[in-house]
């Protein structure tokens, strides 16, 4: 199972270390306000382009999740007091970045009472006081399924609702033992169903992962089982074991599986897909947003 993991990547998974101004200028600010983001914790492989674009995907609610998934290399462990002052210390580093589309995730917080519900949306208010016009994108956990805890960040109005599957079914009790696949399916459903009934224009999205052992009947009724909840937006990448002690990859998928997944995925139903091997479920968000307001309303 481990050999795979000790072979090269492929010449398609290389990327390009930048590391200039603005790159350093990004750092620099998270730094200063004491804020975390996935694309350290989590060690994207997309961190150089997108600090070099001034762009980062924001984690809040500190740096220690509650959960034990084998596939993150973000710490775990029993997590510190929330930092009250995030939410604005966040939007105001936001603000000097000059981002115009945040994007904003955080670990689990099992320990709270609302599970840090109430800090995405003050997260969420904070960033329009200090960026009228900016957009907010909130990938979100799961809340244990509890539809209150959802609809506090709902009602907080982001414009996108993300929550990642993650992975096949039969593979959550390896890769995310405490999560529960319906569960997550049912999340956004319901932020669809929110949608639809208040009749505003929230996009919702999730995103998975492959190269974990899934088998490719297993992964496509996964895109058609979250087709199935009016998602509008999935993102597929290949899963990369962030460090020795992460699930093992145990398979590269070609450039060209990916172009096939995603043919598929927009049979389904899809609005937005974005499938191939270095894509994450924060890269290039804002993008994705901007290309969905620019469909004909159906």
């Amino acid at each position: 199972m481990a050999k795979a993991e000790r072979e090269p990547r492929p010449s398609w998974l290389k990327i390009s270390l930048q590391t200039g101004q603005n790159f350093r200028e990004v750092g620099e600010l998270i730094v200063d306000h004491s804020l975390h983001t996935v694309c350290q914790e989590a060690r994207c492989p997309n961190i150089y382009e997108c600090w070099s674009d001034k762009t980062a995907t924001f984690m809040i609610l500190g740096d220690i999740c509650t959960r034990h998934c084998g596939f993150c290399s973000v710490k775990k462990g029993i997590p510190g007091a929330v930092d009250p002052n995030e939410p604005e210390n966040l939007a105001r580093a936001a603000a000097k970045m000059g981002v115009d589309y945040a994007v904003v995730t955080s670990v689990d917080r099992d320990d709270m009472p609302d599970e840090g519900a109430t800090h995405f949306a003050q997260t969420i208010k904070a960033l329009r006081s200090h960026l009228l016009n900016c957009k907010v994108e909130v990938l979100i956990p799961d809340f244990n399924g509890r539809r209150e805890l959802l609809d506090i960040v709902l009602n907080a109005s982001p414009e996108v609702l993300a929550h990642n599957v993650e992975t096949v079914q039969a593979l959550y009790r390896r890769v995310r033992p405490v999560a529960v696949y319906k569960q997550s399916l049912r999340i956004i459903e319901q932020a669809a169903r929110f949608r639809d009934e208040h009749g505003t224009n929230l996009k919702t999205k999730s995103g998975i992962m492959v190269g974990l052992g899934e088998t490719k009947n297993q992964l496509l009724e996964t895109i058609k089982d979250i087709a199935g909840t009016g998602c509008d937006i999935i993102t597929v990448g290949q899963y990369l074991s962030p460090k020795r002690t992460s699930l093992p990859v145990e398979r590269f998928y070609t450039p060209q599986e990916f172009d096939d997944i995603r043919d598929r995925a927009y049979e389904l139903g899809f609005k937005h897909v974005e499938s191939s091997p270095l894509v994450r479920s924060s890269y290039r968000a804002k993008s994705q947003w901007e290309k969905l307001c620019r469909l004909p309303v159906s």
